[in-house]
């Protein structure tokens, strides 16, 4: 399920007196409407290029793959400061994701934490995975949408577990380029073929056939 944004020509607002008054932007507004929503249980919402996005949380496979990486990056992380988040809300110039897992500061710093407490910015960020879920609209987002705010957000590294992309693949995307909302890099392996965190704290972290599973049709 999608929510839409309503998207109209914003600036300034006639007065009947002919003066004319600011209007907030489409991205305050949105931000404001997010963080007055009350979702039901089961469902989250992200601001996504200009729209906010109410989605279901992952099935069993998905939440399955995201644990089993979040878990297998905190003990390889164990003797360090980072450490593996899930339903972390990532913030960067009011737009909104809720990557599957990050892999930042496991205390974070103040200057980090956005107002209220409603989530960190995407500066603390060194690491953001998503598994991908079945659906046109969740496989669009996570192989383009999210990949271009990440890299606008200047993410440094992308990790994309995509049960549907032939018999599973995994790419891991780095040198982000913000500007052009992409990343200058990536390497992509099938299930089966361990690949590695090239860069960061998590530099040489490997996911492998133990967190995604074999390839799908050696299940």
């Amino acid at each position: 399920m999608t929510a839409l944004a309503h998207e109209t020509p914003w600036g300034f607002a006639p007065e009947p007196s002919g003066q004319e008054v600011p209007r907030p932007d489409l991205d305050e507004v949105l931000w404001q409407a997010w963080e007055a929503m009350e979702l039901p249980e089961g469902f989250h919402a992200e601001i996504i290029e200009g729209f906010i996005e109410v989605s279901p949380t992952g099935c069993y496979a998905h939440s399955q793959i995201a644990n089993k990486l979040r878990r297998a990056a905190d003990r390889y992380l164990a003797d360090g400061p980072y450490a593996g988040h899930q339903d972390t809300n990532v913030v960067h110039d009011r737009k909104v994701w809720i990557p599957d897992v990050i892999i930042a500061l496991e205390d974070f710093e103040a200057q980090d934490v956005i107002e209220h407490g409603v989530g960190v910015k995407a500066s603390a960020v060194e690491v953001a995975v998503e598994v991908v879920s079945p659906g046109h609209n969740s496989i669009t987002r996570d192989r383009v949408r999210k990949r271009r705010a990440y890299a606008r957000a200047g993410i440094p590294v992308y990790v994309l577990v995509d049960d549907h992309d032939l018999r599973g693949i995994v790419t891991v995307f780095t040198s982000p380029m913000p500007d052009k909302g992409d990343y200058a890099a990536e390497h992509r392996v099938p299930y089966g073929t361990d690949i590695t965190i090239p860069e960061g704290p998590a530099k040489g972290f490997v996911i492998d056939e133990t967190i995604t599973g074999p390839p799908r049709g050696d299940r």
